[in-house]
Parts: C-alpha cells; sequence; structure tokens
C-alpha cells in the first residue's frame, strides 16, 4: 500500500496560491478522464470512487494516508464546482466522521502515553485538517453560488434549470457544518502540545480549524443561524484560550470590522462570551487598545461605522471591559468622523446604565458617573447634527433607568429645551421627543401623584413656607429675626435656644423633679421642632425642584408651538405627541399647543407625508377629547365625549373654530363620532329645565353646525329644537347662539361647488325662512346683533328657493320701521323746516349727545321738549342696521345669481347626456316639448349675458330694484361725515357702500374716489382696514379700475395701526401672488415690512418673498426697483436695511442673474451723493456673486469717487 508523505506547509503552499495546482498524480484513473470535463462527473461515477473510501477510513482512519485516496479526495475538491452536492456531502461526512475517530484514537492514546504514535497521529491531523479546510471552502463557495443564483428562478431556460436541480438538489450543509465544528472542538480539546511540540507547528494546525471558520463568518446567512454562530465561537474561544491563538484573533477581528458590516455585532459577542465564559479578557483589552489608537478619516464611511458597531454591542454586553479602556477609548471624542464620536456617545450612555444597576457606590463610582454625564452634555454641542441626536438619544434611554439622577434632569430638561432652536430637524425632533420622555419620567410623583401644573406646585411651596416660617423662633430669641430666611439652618436655632435657656449658674444648682420633667418636656419640643424645619426643609427643596423643571418645560412649549408649522413632518409628528403627554400631566401651557395644533388639519395631503400629519392629529385629538376611560359605561362615556368637543369651542379664535369645523367634519365622514354623542350635542343644546351655561349651550350647536357640514341629516332633523331655542326666546337673550342656530341651519344645503346636489329649497312662508326674517328685525342695540343678520340673511339665500323676494321684504320692513322710528321720534319738525333735519339727526356723536341731552333737558316742564338723545342714538343704531341688511344682500345677492348660472349651465348639460342617451321613440313621444324648448331656448351666453345685465344695470339701478334707493342714500352718509358724524354709522355705512360697489363697476367707478378718500382720511382703523379689503374684492371683479389706484393700498403699508398694515399686506399679498393686481415698483414698500416692529407683519412679509421668489424671476426683475426705493428711504436705519437686502438678494440664484444686477448696481456708484447710498450699493454688490474684476476694483476705490462728489 502506497502512503503518501505529506507536508503541511507544502500543501498549504500550494492551496492558497490555487487550489487548481494542488498535484493529484495518484488519484483514481475514472477521474483522471474527467479532468478537462468536469461536467462528466456524475453521481454514479463519483459514487464508485467515493464508496470504497468511505469503506476504508470508516474502518480505520489510517486508509486517508493512502496515496489514491488521498488524491482522489482532493482531486474531487479541486472539481467541486462540478461536484453534485449529493458527493460533495458525502466527502464532507466522510472528512468529519474521520477526523472524529482520529480525536478519539488520539485521546486513548495520549491518555496511555503512547509516544512512538505522536508523529502518526500528527499526521493523520494535518491531513484532516487540511481537507476539512478545503471541504469547507468549497461547502461555502457552493451555498454562496446558491444564494445568488435562488432569486432569479423565472424566465427563459428552464429545461437547463431542471437538469442543474436535478444535479444539485435542495441541500442544507447546516446542519454538517455544525457537526464539523463540534468535531473542531472535539480535536482542539485534545493535549495537543504533546503532538505538536513547536508553536509554529501548532499554529499552522490551528489555523487549519480557525481559517474556515472565520471564512463561514463572513457569510451574512451563516452569522444569522444562531447554532452555526454559536459554534464557530466556540472554535475560536477555545483556540484563544489554550492555543495561542489570541494575536491571530485580534488581527482577524479588526480586519473584518473593515471589510464585513454585519460581523461588528458578532465579534463583540464572541468577546464577550470570551471573557465571561472563558475567563480571557485579554483579547478585548487588546482590540480595544489597538482601534483607540487608530485614526478615523471624516470621509471614510464603511469602516468606522462597523467599528463604532462594534465598540456600542461591546459596551452593552460587557460594559465592565469597555470602562477599564475608557482612558483610551476616550480620545476618539476628537476623532475626524462623526460615526466614531456617535459611538462614544452611545458608549457613555451604556456605562452610566451600568453604573447605576450596580450596589457598592463608592468614590471612584460617582466620579465615573460625573464625568460620562459631562461627556453626554458637551456633545449636546458637538459640531454634527448626528452627535447632538445621538447624545439626545442616549439620553432618551437613560430617562428609562430607575435611578432618576435629578439634578442632570433639571440640566438635561434645559439643554433639550436649547435644542429645539438648533438648525437641524432632526435634532429638534430628538429634543422634543426628550422633552416628553423627562415628562413622562419624571421623579416628582412621589408626594402628590405625578401631575404637573405650575399653579398646584406653587400653592405647595407657599404653604411650606408659610409653616417654616411659623416655626421658627419669636423675632426677640437671639435677635434672628432679621437674618434668618425661609432657609435657616436648624443648628443656629437650637445653639441659641441653648445659650438662652441654660446659664452656666443654672446648672450647677441641683433641679427638682417638676424642674427636670420641664426641661425634658422642652427638650422634646425642641427636637420634633428642629426635626420638623429638617423635614419641611426638604419638602421645599423638592417642590423648588419641580417648579423648576416645570419653568422649563413652559419655555420648550413655546417653542414646540413653533414647530408645529415646520416643513419637516416628522418633526410636526412628533411635537404634537409632545403636546399630547404634556395634556396628560396636566402643564398649563400645553392647551395652547393642543390648540395650535388644529391648523394642521389643512396640511396638503396629496402625499403620505401630508396624510400622515392629517391622520395623527385625528389621533391625537381622539386620544384628548374623543375616547372615554374603559371604566364608563356607554351613556357616560357619550356624555364625556360631548363635554370635551362643547370645550374645544370655549374661547376659540374664528380662525380655530374653522379648523376644528374641518377637523370634526373628516371626523364625521370617517364615522368617528356616534350617534349617541350627537344626540347627546342636542340634549345639551335643547335643555330648558334648568338653566345651564351659555357658553355650553353655544358649544353645543357649534359642534352640531359642524358635524352637519359632513352629514347634514344631523340638522335636518332637529329643525323644531333650532326654531325654539336659537331662533326662540333664548336666541333673542343670547345672540351668539342666535347667530350659530343660522350658522347649522345653512348647512341644510351644501354651499359653494356642492350647492347644485341638493335641490331641496324651501318655499318663502316656510317656518324656518319665517323665524330667520323675525331675528334679522329683532330691535337691538347689541353689536352681536351683525353677526345674527349676517348670518341669518346667508342662510335665507342657501335654503330659499327665492331668497330675493323674502329679503327684498325684509328689507321694505327694516325701511319702514326705521323711517317711522324716525318720524315719531322727532315731533317738532317745523322748528328746522329750513335745515334738513331729516336725516342730520338721526345721528349724534356717542358722548357728546348725552352731554348735549343734558344740558337740553333745562328747560321748564311744561315746555315740550325734543326728542331725547337715546331715541336718536336708537336711529343711528337702526339706520346702521338697516345698511349692514342691504350691504349683506347685495352680496349674497350676487353670489345667487352666480348659483343660478351654474345651475342653468349644469341643467343644459344634463339635457343634452339625456338627448343624446334617448331613442327614437323617446324622441318622437317628446315632440310637443320640444318644439316648446325651442320657443325658449337660451343659449349658455345669452344667459350670461342676461345676468352681467341684470347684476350690473339693474340691481342697483332698476326702477324696480329695491337697493336702488339705498345706491345715493349710502353714498350721502359716507360723503358727510362730518353731518352724520356716528362712528358705527359710519363704519356700516363704508362696509354697505363697499359691497355695493362689487355689485356694479358703473356704481364703483362713480364711488371709487369717495372710497378711497375715506381710506386715507377716516380716523376708525376698523374702517380702514374694511375698505382695504374691499379694494382687494373689487380689484378680482374690477380689475381695470382698481389697477390704476393701487399706489393708495400700498400707503396703507405705513398706517400707523398695526391691524390696518397687516390686513393690507396679506390683501396685497393675496393679489400679487394671485396674478390680479400688476406690480409698478411699490415692492419696495412691502419690502419694508420685513424690518417691522410687529413680529406677525414681519413674518407675512418673509413669507410673501419666500412665494414671490417661484415666480418667474419675480425677486430678480424687480430687485433695482426695491433697492432704489429701500436706499431713499431716509427713516430706514442702515443696519435694517442691509439686513433686508440681504435677505432679497437670497432669491437671486442664477449667475447670469447675479452678474446682470451687479452690473445695474455697480453703475449708480458714481452717482451716489453721500457716503450712506455708496456703502448701500456696494453692500448690495458684496452679496451677489457678480465675479467682476473691474467692479470689485471700483468698490475698492470707492471712497474717492464719494469724496471726489462732495
Amino acid at each position: 500500500m502506497d502512503t503518501i508523505d505529506f507536508d503541511i506547509n507544502d500543501a498549504l503552499k500550494h492551496y492558497m496560491s490555487d487550489p487548481a495546482t494542488v498535484p493529484t498524480p495518484e488519484a483514481d484513473s475514472n477521474l483522471a478522464d474527467c479532468e478537462n470535463d468536469p461536467e462528466s462527473l456524475t453521481n454514479a461515477l463519483v459514487n464508485s470512487v467515493l464508496n470504497p473510501i468511505v469503506d476504508l477510513v470508516a474502518e480505520n482512519p489510517d486508509a486517508i494516508t493512502r496515496s489514491s485516496s488521498f488524491d482522489s479526495l482532493q482531486f474531487l475538491l479541486k472539481s467541486s464546482s462540478a461536484l453534485p452536492t449529493h458527493a460533495l456531502s458525502k466527502i464532507f461526512d466522510l472528512i468529519v466522521s474521520g477526523l472524529s475517530a482520529e480525536a478519539d484514537i488520539i485521546h486513548n492514546d495520549l491518555e496511555t502515553d503512547e509516544q512512538e504514535l505522536v508523529a502518526h497521529h500528527k499526521q493523520l491531523l494535518e491531513i484532516f485538517g487540511f481537507l476539512l479546510q478545503w471541504t469547507i471552502a468549497a461547502v461555502e463557495t457552493k451555498a454562496a453560488e446558491k444564494s445568488t443564483t435562488a432569486p432569479v428562478a423565472r424566465g427563459r431556460g428552464k429545461a437547463s434549470k431542471a437538469k442543474a436541480s436535478a444535479k444539485n438538489e435542495n441541500w442544507d450543509s447546516s446542519a454538517q457544518l455544525q457537526t464539523a465544528l463540534d468535531t473542531m472542538c472535539k480535536v482542539l480539546k485534545l493535549k495537543l502540545s504533546k503532538i505538536f511540540l513547536t508553536t509554529s507547528e501548532r499554529d499552522t494546525f490551528i489555523s487549519l480549524f480557525t481559517r474556515p471558520v472565520y471564512m463561514v463568518l463572513e457569510s451574512e446567512q451563516r452569522v444569522k443561524n444562531t447554532a452555526i454562530r454559536m459554534h464557530a465561537f466556540k472554535v475560536l474561544c477555545i483556540a484563544v484560550k489554550h492555543h495561542g491563538h489570541g494575536y491571530a484573533a485580534q488581527i482577524s477581528i479588526v480586519q473584518n470590522l473593515t471589510y464585513f458590516e454585519h460581523l461588528a455585532e458578532p465579534m463583540a459577542e464572541f468577546l464577550h462570551i470570551l471573557s465571561e465564559q472563558y475567563d480571557y479578557p485579554q483579547l478585548s483589552d487588546e482590540i480595544i487598545r489597538e482601534l483607540s489608537n487608530k485614526e478615523f478619516n471624516s470621509n471614510d464611511t464603511k469602516g468606522p461605522k462597523s467599528v463604532s458597531t462594534f465598540i456600542v454591542k461591546l459596551s452593552e454586553l460587557a460594559p465592565r471591559l469597555v470602562i477599564k479602556q475608557m482612558t483610551m477609548l476616550a480620545k476618539q471624542l476628537d476623532s475626524e468622523n462623526y460615526a466614531v464620536r456617535c459611538a462614544l456617545i452611545e458608549i457613555c450612555g451604556n456605562l452610566i446604565a451600568d453604573l447605576s444597576k450596580q450596589e457598592e457606590r463608592g468614590d471612584n463610582h460617582k466620579s465615573q458617573l460625573n464625568a460620562f454625564f459631562d461627556v453626554l452634555e458637551e456633545r449636546f454641542l458637538d459640531i454634527n447634527p448626528y452627535c447632538r441626536c445621538r447624545a439626545i438619544q442616549v439620553y432618551i434611554k437613560l430617562c428609562e433607568l430607575e435611578q432618576k439622577f435629578p439634578k442632570r434632569r433639571q440640566r438635561v430638561a434645559e439643554l433639550a429645551a436649547r435644542s429645539l432652536e438648533d438648525k437641524s430637524s432632526n435634532v429638534r425632533r430628538n429634543a422634543v421627543k426628550l422633552l416628553g420622555t423627562l415628562i413622562k419620567t419624571h421623579p416628582f410623583s412621589l408626594m402628590h401623584g405625578s401631575q404637573l401644573n405650575f399653579k398646584e406646585w406653587n400653592s405647595r411651596l407657599e404653604a411650606v413656607d408659610a409653616e417654616l416660617n411659623a416655626l421658627k423662633p419669636p423675632a426677640e430669641a437671639a435677635g434672628l429675626a432679621d437674618t434668618t430666611t425661609a432657609e435657616a439652618d436648624p443648628q443656629l436655632l437650637d445653639d441659641a435656644t441653648v445659650l438662652e435657656s441654660d446659664s452656666p449658674k443654672k446648672a450647677q444648682a441641683p433641679m427638682s423633679d417638676e424642674e427636670k420633667i420641664a426641661a425634658i418636656k422642652k427638650a422634646q419640643e425642641e427636637a420634633a421642632t428642629s426635626e420638623a424645619i429638617n423635614k419641611l426643609t426638604l419638602t421645599r427643596r423638592y417642590y423648588v425642584e419641580a417648579l423648576k423643571f416645570i419653568e422649563v418645560l413652559h419655555g420648550a412649549t413655546t417653542i414646540i408651538c413653533q414647530l408645529l408649522g415646520s416643513k419637516n413632518k416628522s418633526e410636526v409628528i412628533e411635537a404634537m405627541d409632545y403636546f399630547e403627554i404634556g395634556d396628560a400631566y396636566n402643564i398649563e401651557q400645553n392647551k395652547l399647543g393642543i390648540r395650535r395644533m388644529l391648523r394642521l388639519i389643512w396640511t396638503k395631503g396629496n402625499s403620505d407625508e401630508g396624510k400622515g400629519v392629517q391622520n395623527h392629529l385625528i389621533d391625537c385629538y381622539k386620544r384628548l377629547f374623543f375616547e372615554a376611560p374603559d371604566t364608563y359605561s356607554g351613556n357616560d362615556a357619550a356624555n364625556y365625549v360631548a363635554r370635551n368637543m362643547i370645550s374645544l369651542t370655549f374661547g376659540a379664535t374664528p380662525a380655530e373654530l374653522t379648523s376644528l369645523e374641518q377637523l370634526l367634519s373628516t371626523m364625521m365622514k370617517a364615522n368617528h363620532i356616534p350617534d349617541l354623542v350627537i344626540s347627546k350635542l342636542w340634549q345639551v343644546y335643547g335643555v330648558q329645565k334648568r338653566e345651564i351655561s351659555k357658553s355650553q349651550r353655544r358649544g353645543s350647536i357649534i359642534v352640531l353646525g359642524m358635524l352637519a357640514t359632513a352629514k347634514p341629516e344631523i340638522v335636518v332633523g332637529e329643525m323644531e329644537t333650532m326654531l325654539r331655542i336659537g331662533l326662540g326666546s333664548l336666541g333673542r337673550s343670547d345672540l351668539q347662539l342666535a347667530k350659530y342656530t343660522c350658522l347649522a341651519l345653512r348647512r341644510i344645503n351644501p354651499t359653494g361647488r356642492q350647492a347644485t346636489q341638493h335641490t331641496s329649497k324651501l318655499s318663502n312662508d316656510h317656518a324656518v325662512l319665517g323665524k330667520l326674517a323675525a331675528i334679522i328685525e329683532v330691535e337691538s342695540d347689541n353689536k352681536e346683533w351683525y353677526g345674527v343678520a349676517e348670518q341669518a340673511i346667508s342662510a335665507i339665500y342657501a335654503l330659499s328657493k327665492h331668497p330675493d323676494n323674502l329679503c327684498s321684504e325684509i328689507l321694505r320692513r327694516k325701511t319702514k320701521d326705521v323711517f317711522q322710528r324716525r318720524a315719531a321720534a322727532t315731533p317738532q319738525p317745523k322748528v328746522d323746516e329750513d335745515n334738513d333735519t331729516d336725516m342730520m339727526d338721526v345721528d349724534m356723536p356717542d358722548v357728546d349727545t348725552e352731554e348735549q341731552g343734558q344740558e337740553e333737558e333745562a328747560p321748564p316742564a311744561e315746555v315740550e321738549t325734543p326728542a331725547p338723545p337715546e331715541n336718536k342714538q336708537k336711529g343711528s343704531i337702526a339706520l346702521s342696521q338697516l345698511l349692514f341688511i342691504v350691504g349683506h344682500v347685495a352680496i349674497k345677492q350676487i353670489v345667487h345669481l352666480e348659483l343660478c348660472e351654474m345651475d342653468f349651465k349644469r341643467r343644459k348639460v344634463d339635457a343634452e347626456k339625456n338627448k343624446a342617451a334617448e331613442t327614437p321613440a323617446d324622441k318622437a313621444a317628446k315632440e310637443a316639448a320640444d318644439d316648446l324648448d325651442m320657443i325658449g331656448g337660451t343659449t349658455e351666453d345669452d344667459f350670461t349675458d342676461a345676468m352681467s345685465h341684470i347684476r350690473e344695470r339693474e340691481l342697483l339701478f332698476g326702477q324696480n330694484s329695491l337697493l336702488a334707493n339705498f345706491g345715493p342714500l349710502v353714498a350721502e352718509i359716507c360723503s358727510n361725515n362730518t353731518t352724520y358724524k356716528d362712528r358705527n354709522l359710519q363704519a356700516a355705512a363704508t362696509l354697505c357702500l363697499a359691497k355695493l360697489m362689487c355689485v356694479s363697476s358703473e356704481y364703483c367707478e362713480t364711488n371709487l374716489p369717495l372710497l378711497i378718500t375715506i381710506m386715507e382720511r377716516s380716523k376708525d382703523p376698523t374702517i380702514r382696514s374694511n375698505v382695504v379689503i374691499a379694494l382687494g374684492d373689487m380689484a378680482v371683479c374690477f380689475n381695470h379700475l382698481i389697477d390704476e389706484n393701487t399706489d393708495f393700498l400700498y400707503r396703507r403699508l405705513n398706517d400707523k395701526d398695526a391691524s390696518v398694515k397687516r390686513t393690507c399686506l396679506m390683501t396685497l399679498t393675496f393679489l400679487i401672488l394671485a396674478g390680479q393686481v400688476k406690480v409698478k415698483g411699490q415692492l419696495g414698500e412691502m419690502a419694508k415690512c420685513l424690518e417691522d416692529d410687529d413680529k406677525r407683519i414681519a413674518d407675512l412679509s418673509r413669507m410673501f418673498f419666500t412665494e414671490l421668489s417661484t415666480k418667474d424671476n419675480a425677486v430678480y426683475n424687480h430687485f433695482v426697483d426695491m433697492f432704489s426705493l429701500l436706499s431713499a428711504e431716509k427713516e430706514l436705519e442702515e443696519d435694517a436695511l442691509r439686513r433686508i437686502i440681504k435677505f432679497l438678494a437670497g432669491f437671486v440664484e442664477k449667475d447670469k442673474h447675479a452678474r446682470q444686477l451687479a452690473d445695474k448696481l455697480a453703475a449708480r456708484l458714481a452717482r451716489c451723493e453721500s457716503e450712506r447710498q455708496w456703502n448701500d450699493v456696494a453692500y448690495a454688490l458684496s452679496l451677489l456673486q457678480h465675479k467682476n474684476e473691474e467692479i470689485t476694483k471700483l468698490v475698492q476705490g470707492g471712497f474717492r469717487v464719494v469724496q471726489a462728489s462732495a
């Protein structure tokens, strides 16, 4: 029998260079024919070669040393890529079982100390080890091929793949691999030092096992298999612990971290096992030391990321290992690479978590904790936002620990509040999350529950202060009254007492029993007082810390409210969650945020992010207001939800109510609001047996009106209740209730685009319309009447078939009432017949009237006195109300005409569709009707022209038009403001005039100079604001008239009243962005608003220019005009001008535009009349990337130009 002369070093040399070069001269002759045709290696052929070898090795492992057997196996392994998986599996089994059997033999021989067989065993181990390494490599290559080709299982080539799969059946080598790794462990547990006498021999042999293990770990799929991973770790642990593999393992692990990201956490797990189970922490120390000394470039990505994951995982699993090397690792806090710094931040958190769980608490323990906390706090200001985020995230985890670290929590709350203003949205989002976590885990729930209401905690502090002051000694005792504070040291109090009571003289005299008892009692009282003071002092400190924390949260809440407007949707969602948490802990400031959240219902929902914000808002509101506690019954739950819904209306602004309406209608459409809740709301609204607050009844009808926008049936079924309550005696005594009832009634029929879908209109004799007309005609001097009248008229136009007829009747009755009252109130018309008293006496000034009235009451009783001033005042109020009705009816009539036109067009389209669908028989049957249609047939254009004529000529100028009577009257009152001096009358008349001007262009053109004069000269800011809004509406209706007078609008940007200025800015923003007015160099006036003292005006202006910049280079086109106006503005400070110019220049992004603007501005330098002007131009040029050397030289020598011109 030929035995091989095996040299492991020579074999490895060939194998490492190229396995195909390994010589196999003694291989089976049948295999030799397949050398050039590996595909001919069939199962039958391979089995014919393998089976004899398997039998021989099974009988005796020495059989592997036969030349033919060894070379045949080597040959098959060389061709492993072409081998059937069955054959490869058989080879694997053969080698593993042979090695296992040999290990048993060696174990027995070493026990009996058979020295002469050592060399033979050494050779066998090397052969089996070499073949096992090669086999595992082949198996892993096969597995890798399988995983890459597996997904591509469709398309062409099905036949060839079927053959391949027949050859390579589904073979999972995991079980065999585990057996192989077990066998390796078995071998490594032998006393190998008796077989491999030199270190180099031992290392070479050990590498035959460790090399394939590292290869197995390179496969992510293998590492995910827990059994294989643990077996692999076991091999490496034994090799490191008992066979000097430590240094080689260190090199391999560091390399693996660089090249294989998936090994970061497993390698940490391996070191943890090695340290814990095999008591070998040295390898971890060496690796951490090596990594600490590495320099990571800021541009590196893969390496630093993997290393970071590794050391973080190691600090989680084995914090004691890492903490020993922390002084070395801390050097990496200065690393250029942010990922490494992030890792160090996370490690500090893990080590704090570990230290907090330790029972022994020495000085070193405290100093380590402080050091790690200091690092975390420093990193809140790291240059990289990812590191700042990581510091915050680590603190979020630390908040969940049992140990609270109250001092550090207060500091981190302040840092988180500061981070809310970070420029990175990710940092801000995490800061919000941290503050929410700090609230949820706060340490102030031991004494009074978990609520964080500032008022409650403050009252507790005041109570404790009062108790402390009561326990202090009297002011005359030791003269401490002036020096002792609420936090006086109890020791001082005790000392003072001792000095007073225990004098040396008394100590010498013997004490009687009574004196002894009295002394003991007094000492006990003093001790109790001292203890109470100590306890109260601690309690006081507890309260002070709680209040400090709450104050930080209050400050943070203001900023988080602003974050609700962020463009980053995840940040918005985090802010909503914060307010939800704060509400659970009763933080007062959070109520503001919950209200502010409402506007998010308008977030554009065309993207997943937009829809996500809307849905999250609805979920938050559901949890806050619409989900009763689980313990509540169905009835109690409905009461709870109804009460919450009503409370949402308390103190809400009009804008908030609009947003709430959108939210509730969205929820109603999604069936989030049960019918029982709606019936409870109607019960609150309709209750009459007992008194309820006005705000509660109002709130219920407000909410019901909102829900009816989504489901009109809610209102339809309860019309009688609304007529009885809102439009009955309760409504007349509470006009706001009447107003919201009218608003709810409007919901019966949808308005706007949906108006044509429902045609169920009411006749004018219907009870609802009668009640609406009656509420308009109610006599009232309450200003709430105007709101009621507006909503009642709108409801009439929404519900009535012929609203114009009904409103005409209302106007006739109201006019008759106003002027009959006037006639009755002035019984002496003859006295002032020459002076046109008829209208003059309608108005009197508010205050002057009363004073004059008091003077006029002096005449003797028998003389008939003129009408008292109260009547005159009532007359002006009645006229104001009449004019309000006229104006609103005019506007609603225009809308009514537009709806008629839309309805006509819709019917026309429907008729044409029906005609196209008709059969010949249907057409014959309708011939008579068709004849009638032909007679009355009207084209769309004809109908539109007719409507335009009615609007333009009939409404305000027609002989039969009721409104025609008021056009001249309103103009008369507005133009004679000295005669008609009543402020409210002037406001109502101006509003009426503006509305009438929106009806007819002729009337508008005639009265436009009057309206502009009112806007310029009126002293009432409300009137000026109303005129600005009206001019905006007219710009849409009659653009050609307003376009010539826009300068008057722009002048209001300099109005003394901020509300007028803000209204003007909003109006102009709409008109310019919608393209309704042309900009003619007045944009500079809007740019000045960027530096307005009112923050809302400045923000509006900023928003305007941001939007304008998106429209066809608009900022670039008007930049020079704006600059001219701003630089000529003497009142504008230089710093303010520079901030405006810098903001505007930021929108000039194209290089071409920057160069062109620079050329235009540079031409001005020579014409500058003052140094200030020159500086302004030079500053503007410095902001533009013009890259023009001539301009640069001109600027550098600019002062000479100024001096020459001077």
